[in-house]
């Protein structure tokens, strides 16, 4: 792919971690580490916008999601995600 140069500033944290990546053999370079923090950005960006789609098709069809039904989706996963942790303590799971 054809690769084309920036001149960008960075927080020096995100710049200290991206050298670290390299010293700790992570990333071959402070670019390859930085071009693919923007591709994880592009692509997360790209799901947003799909699921923001969906969420606004479903709404049309069905109507607006509302809090109480959030909260209650919310409960759920939190339940689902307690059961499957202590079934799999039940499987011999270490602690």
């Amino acid at each position: 792919m054809k690769k084309a140069r920036l001149t960008v500033s960075v927080d020096a944290e995100w710049a200290a971690a991206g050298t670290a990546a390299v010293a700790e053999g992570r990333a071959e370079s402070v670019s390859s580490w930085v071009n693919q923090a923007l591709a994880d950005k592009a692509a997360k960006d790209r799901r947003l916008a799909a699921l923001a789609e969906a969420i606004a098709v479903y709404e049309a069809e069905h109507g607006v999601i509302s809090p109480e039904e959030l909260a209650d989706q919310a409960r759920a996963d939190r339940d689902a995600a307690a059961a499957l942790r202590a079934k799999a303590k039940g499987r011999g799971a270490v602690e």
